[in-house]
């Protein structure tokens, strides 16, 4: 990290980005899976109450969730939920989490949630804001708002004029 203290995110703002997440998510699969099924009913006889077509929309929707977390955090190191929130999720280094990393926050997010969402309470009392999914996958989540203010380039890269 910088010599710059960066300050923890906490668990109202986290929560807050979480809930536009899932708003994102499930208001974008209801919309995809209208369109799918009005096409698929024009060309096919799908039962949609069958048990096949429940549990291979369940599986289509955890498959679409964890693409959306681990393809952000990987990627961008935030969430559209998070970006709105200026949070950034970091690995100890500071820079944005892994491939790996993300999966494992992942695993986190979802055995945190198990017992009562007792795995969030964790962020709460640690000193770096950290629930179970961070202390699994070494990462914390940090205030990184963006600056609107634009930062002149260094001297030495500004071309001397003749």
């Amino acid at each position: 990290m910088s010599a710059i203290e960066r300050p923890y995110a906490g668990i109202v703002s986290r929560t807050v980005a979480l809930a536009i997440d899932a708003a994102t998510l499930t208001i974008g699969f209801a919309i995809a899976s209208g369109v799918l099924g009005l096409i698929l009913s024009l060309f096919t006889a799908v039962e949609i109450s069958s048990p096949g077509a429940v549990l291979s929309a369940a599986a289509l929707w955890s498959i679409v969730v964890a693409t959306y977390f681990v393809g952000f955090w990987t990627l961008a190191g935030e969430t559209p939920g998070m970006r709105l929130m200026a949070l950034r999720v970091i690995d100890a280094a500071g820079d944005r989490p892994g491939l790996g990393r993300s999966l494992l926050r992942l695993v986190g997010m979802i055995l945190a949630a198990i017992p009562f969402f007792a795995g969030y309470l964790l962020i709460l009392v640690d000193d770096r804001r950290r629930g179970l999914q961070d202390m699994l996958a070494g990462t914390t989540v940090i205030y990184a708002p963006k600056s609107s203010a634009h930062t002149p380039p260094p001297a030495a890269a500004i071309p001397s004029s003749p």
